[in-house]
């Protein structure tokens, strides 16, 4: 924008808060929730362009009449993966909008690591067809690790230029924290590059504390949405991080933790989903969802507010929105009520663009031949899925429902006649494969699962936190080929087999994680894929039978994983066997 344009706005918007003007839409009638006092104030809302010109008295050129309706400052989501919706961004707004969602910080870690700055660049061009602002957080750790193949590695020189960009705020979660605390060269360059462009770093440290948590936080980190305990709360809010209570799809940590929300450090606490599928928010909602279970807890509503919306706006330095004040960006959500937070309207930059559950606005996809065709599956076969023990003394990766982590547990199974770890109905253990899909190095690793529940058949899915190879969970090697096969051959996705059939699928073929489908349909088919999983497979119904697999591989959270290289140790932070040695 010119300078004369620049003055010629500011010119407008002074003249019409001074109501010398009309506005060019006022929001006659309303509560205004008003977040820096903490208090409820009466009267309209005047809007030009695509800014609140003032809050009182007013008359425009459109006038809305909101009946006593509470106008709050619109919603933000303070740390997503938009690719674990398995929808595009595009659907995403879609999807959230309409629940007052108006702003989220996105961190497009997933797609990046299967399809390093490509994965980006499409992210930054799909979200410029919706409403809903994306902000983005570069991803910091791709890989994740340095104990398996991701599809890309992205060093600070790759991220230079796409640091710059407007939408850009900073560092994605910075999971390496070994990394940080050895001081890795590497980890230096990046840490340096954001510094240098003044910009934040997200954090992920779960079970990190003491000296340690303060070596991690000197490093630059500003938020973590990791914390599973009060007592890792505190300590992170001690140290000024903020803290993101996250409520997700898998990750149910908001009602633990909301706890330990108090009047003296509420301001340094925000919301966030991580890992949200379309079913839980058409059934549940999104941010929304969250000041419903604040308030139901015990939460004054005023103050979870601020968590959706100020709090947020100032820890990612977005000044321009959180509140309803004159001079800020017109991002409003209108409620019947604090306590049940049913959405009547949403706008977004002075525009309505959801009203009554619907999202007002067309969508427009971005298509990119550079995500697709993402998966390169070579010399597997069943015969790699055979597991020869030394000992029938073993180590199991536990399932923790509810969570993401995960426990390392020991059991003693059955072998055959050649040590081959043989499948019993009569334990909830199943066979776990992990095969890698990027470069086609041939890798397969296998280990056993604990609570899961499967009896039946097998299911694989190409998501897997986080550089998403295949996850294979099966009771015999032929239903578990036939599953990884099905997606190698559709492009990514999830298979449930059964039998030696292929009863259920659904393609993902944005990079083996995003369907380029309305959220309708995701919904529709995870629905079925559940059923399917939950009857035909008879996967426990204490997990979610595909959020849970997918995070089986990640190789960051506590305290037994599988990657494409082995079983690894989150806690020793190495790879093991998996005979336990002490007992056999």
């Amino acid at each position: 924008m010119s300078v004369q344009s620049q003055k010629e706005q500011t010119a407008r918007i002074i003249r019409v808060a001074a109501g010398q003007e009309p506005a060019d839409l006022v929001i006659k009638n309303c509560k205004i929730v008003d977040v820096y006092t903490a208090s409820i104030i009466e009267g309209d809302i005047a809007i030009c362009g695509e800014q609140i010109a003032g809050i009182g008295s007013y008359s425009g050129e459109e006038e809305i009449d909101a009946k006593g309706a509470y106008a709050a400052p619109g919603l933000i989501d303070s740390h997503i993966h938009i690719e674990s919706s398995y929808v595009s961004p595009e659907e995403m707004g879609r999807l959230v909008v309409p629940h007052g969602t108006t702003t989220i910080i996105a961190d497009p870690h997933e797609i990046a690591n299967v399809c390093g700055n490509e994965g980006m660049e499409y992210m930054l061009e799909a979200a410029k067809g919706t409403a809903l602002d994306i902000k983005y957080m570069y991803p910091s750790c791709v890989p994740s690790t340095p104990f398996e193949n991701a599809g890309a590695i992205l060093k600070a020189a790759d991220m230079t230029e796409k640091l710059k960009e407007k939408n850009v705020l900073g560092l994605g979660e910075f999971m390496n924290y070994p990394g940080i605390l050895g001081c890795d060269e590497d980890v230096l360059d990046k840490l340096a590059l954001a510094k240098e462009n003044g910009q934040l770093i997200d954090g992920h440290s779960p079970g990190l504390s003491g000296n340690d948590l303060s070596g991690y936080v000197a490093a630059g980190i500003h938020t973590d949405h990791e914390c599973s305990s009060l007592e890792e709360m505190k300590d992170r809010l001690s140290r000024g991080v903020y803290v993101l209570l996250r409520q997700g799809s898998a990750c149910h940590d908001l009602e633990t933790l909301l706890h330990g929300v108090t009047p003296a450090n509420s301001r340094r606490c925000l919301l966030c989903s991580d890992d949200r599928q379309p079913k839980t928010i058409l059934e549940e909602g999104h941010i929304d969802n969250h000041l419903r279970v604040l308030v139901k807890n015990g939460i004054d509503a005023m103050t979870a507010i601020q968590m959706a919306s100020l709090n947020a706006a100032e820890c990612f330095r977005l000044y321009d929105r959180g509140a309803i004040a004159p001079g800020l960006r017109a991002d409003l959500v209108l409620l019947d009520n604090l306590e049940d937070f049913r959405v009547q309207s949403v706008y977004i930059a002075g525009k309505k663009v959801a009203e009554g559950g619907t999202y007002l606005l067309p969508v427009q996809p971005y298509r990119s031949a550079s995500v697709t065709g993402r998966m390169d599956v070579k010399n597997f076969s069943k015969e790699r899925l055979v597991l020869p023990l030394k000992s029938s003394s073993v180590y199991t990766i536990d399932i923790c429902p509810g969570g993401v982590l995960t426990k390392k547990g020991t059991a003693e199974v059955k072998r055959d006649g050649e040590g081959n770890f043989v499948f019993d109905p009569s334990q909830d253990i199943a066979k776990i494969a992990v095969v890698e899909r990027h470069h086609g190095t041939g890798n397969v690793a296998v280990a056993l699962l604990r609570g899961y529940g499967i009896k039946e058949g097998a299911i694989a899915v190409s998501i897997a936190h986080d550089s998403h190879n295949i996850i294979v969970v099966g009771v015999n090697d032929a239903d578990m080929e036939l599953a990884v096969n099905t997606l190698a051959e559709m492009g990514g996705g999830i298979a449930v087999v059964k039998n030696g059939n292929v009863i259920g699928d659904m393609p993902l073929p944005i990079a083996g994680l995003m369907s380029d489908q309305s959220m309708e349909w995701v919904a529709e088919k995870l629905e079925e894929l559940h059923q399917m999983a939950f009857e035909q497979l008879q996967i426990s119904k204490t997990v979610e039978p595909v959020m849970t697999l997918c995070f089986m591989s990640l190789a960051v959270i506590p305290e037994l994983k599988l990657t494409d290289e082995g079983l690894f140790d989150v806690t020793q932070f190495k790879f093991i066997e998996i005979e336990n040695h002490l007992t056999s």
